[in-house]
């Protein structure tokens, strides 16, 4: 018995230890990491100024076109995510304070998003390789389901998320394998797509009357003296339960609604993302209200 309690010590050490040095090499990894994705990009900044900043979900990163600010004199990046939350829009913001970044203008994309109040797990995993080195995303963490196990238990959050932030991830970002990500400065153009979904159902959606993160992220403004521009994006024409947008305008008034900016199916890759050239309309549009010199 007491060879086998002191084989089973062994055992649990040696696992321990190849966990911490596993843990330590992939997040060593991660925090060399600058030419892959947004979020490692932001964590591993200096200082940045820009005139605007966009963030939000797909419905941001497919809707707004840096290069159109650009032309107009506007230093612009879209920092808009496909699947992400207003969870993980205001933690890239609470980031770019922290690194110090001089911001005047956020453009946050607030519609559908304002309807869930959890994180994307997909998404906001991106940001657990360095939990251990910044307060802000410890602390933006710290109420969430398997908090501690992510934080205390050594290599745990990299078996998890295995699919994210896993081997295959790790090695991409070890040789500097780069993605699409920060191309067309963070912008990702869609074509219109001829068997896409040109039907949506979002009637049982309803925002929710306080969005945590959304307050979030108008508080963070207001600290920074940071010029908050909050919209509701286009959809397609056929969609159900159009009268979400009235409900989101109700709750939250300063949000500018424009969704029915752009409504053509034409102009659609699919009913909530709009194609490039949808894209160009509504940026020009976004232009001529708020940055119109």
């Amino acid at each position: 018995m007491k060879r086998f309690l002191i084989f089973t010590g062994k055992i649990i050490l040696i696992t321990i230890l190849i966990s911490v040095v596993l843990d330590g090499i992939y997040t060593a990894i991660f925090m060399r990491s600058k030419d892959r994705g947004k979020i490692e990009t932001v964590f591993n900044s200096k200082a940045e100024n820009y005139d605007v900043v966009i963030l939000g979900s797909s419905r941001a990163n497919n809707h707004f076109i840096p290069q159109m600010f650009q032309d107009k004199g506007l230093k612009t990046f879209n920092y808009g995510m496909s699947a992400a939350h207003l969870f993980e829009a205001s933690l890239m913001l609470k980031l770019m304070v922290e690194r110090k970044w001089k911001i005047k203008n956020v453009i946050v994309e607030a519609d559908l998003n304002l309807a869930i109040g959890h994180r994307s797990k997909p998404i906001s995993s991106k940001f657990l390789p360095y939990i251990h080195n910044s307060t802000v995303i410890r602390d933006h963490f710290k109420d969430e389901e398997s908090f501690n196990e992510m934080y205390y238990l050594p290599f745990y959050r990299y078996i998890k998320y295995d699919s994210k932030i896993g081997f295959r991830e790790a090695f991409f970002t070890l040789i500097h394998k780069k993605t699409n990500a920060l191309e067309n400065l963070g912008f990702y153009p869609l074509q219109k797509n001829k068997n896409g979904n040109m039907k949506n159902n979002i009637v049982k959606l309803n925002p929710l009357p306080h969005n945590k993160s959304y307050e979030e992220i108008k508080s963070i403004c207001k600290a920074n003296n940071i010029n908050l521009i909050a919209v509701m994006t286009p959809m397609c024409e056929n969609v159900k339960g159009m009268d979400y947008f009235d409900k989101v305008k109700k709750a939250y008034p300063e949000i500018h609604n424009y969704e029915n900016a752009v409504t053509d199916d034409k102009y659609f890759s699919s009913c909530g993302h709009m194609s490039d050239e949808g894209a160009k309309i509504f940026t020009a549009r976004i232009l001529k209200d708020f940055f119109n010199k």
